[in-house]
């Protein structure tokens, strides 16, 4: 059985699902498929102008908050970027264009510690090129490959895909077409997934 986990590098609540997916699905026998995708298009196609946690303030303090709690009962450490929602289409192209490779995770798990753990702005460059090397691969190929026609057809035609699937937040998690949200969900998707596979 396997388990597609959405993300979007902006989402404060995928942080602490990318810093704990792997390990723990592959414990419990669990494949896992990555898709990065964009929130920015399908709230846009709602009418909102930015993240709900921005466009209400009261939802956004509460969010900070229960991220901070979250994050210490995983043992995982916090920091509250200072831009936010961040842009991130960079990063979700290269990790798009390297969906395939080992160390896919990896990134992901690099680049939201960046964020989150040391307040960085993933939309810049010298972030992302520090993320690629933290995965000991060579950054000038895999942020030109980012930038292909290709790679940018293939998240235009996630995103469109997630929109489809009635994908409204991240991170979310889609088994067997079953849709859960949220990161409080991922134990819920997990037995889901297990009843199947049983």
């Amino acid at each position: 059985m396997k388990i597609e986990i959405w993300i979007e590098f902006a989402s404060t609540y995928s942080y602490l699902t990318v810093m704990r997916a792997e390990n723990i699905l592959s414990e419990k026998g669990i494949d896992l498929a990555w898709r990065p995708f964009l929130l920015g298009p399908i709230f846009h196609a709602k009418g909102y102008e930015s993240s709900p946690f921005v466009i209400d303030p009261v939802k956004g303090k509460y969010m900070w908050r229960d991220v901070a709690r979250r994050a210490a009962h995983y043992g995982l450490p916090f920091k509250q970027p200072s831009i936010f929602p961040v842009n991130g289409l960079k990063a979700a192209r290269i990790m798009t264009a390297a969906l395939n490779e080992p160390w896919c995770g990896q990134f992901a798990r690099a680049v939201f510690k960046a964020q989150f753990e040391r307040g960085e702005d993933i939309s810049t460059e010298p972030v992302l090129t520090a993320a690629l090397k933290e995965c000991g691969v060579e950054p000038e190929y895999w942020l030109a490959k980012s930038q292909s026609d290709d790679t940018k057809t293939a998240l235009r035609n996630r995103t469109e895909e997630a929109s489809r699937l009635g994908i409204f937040g991240s991170p979310s998690f889609v088994v067997d077409q079953e849709l859960f949200w949220g990161d409080d969900r991922f134990e819920d998707a997990i037995a889901w997934a297990l009843n199947i596979q049983a």
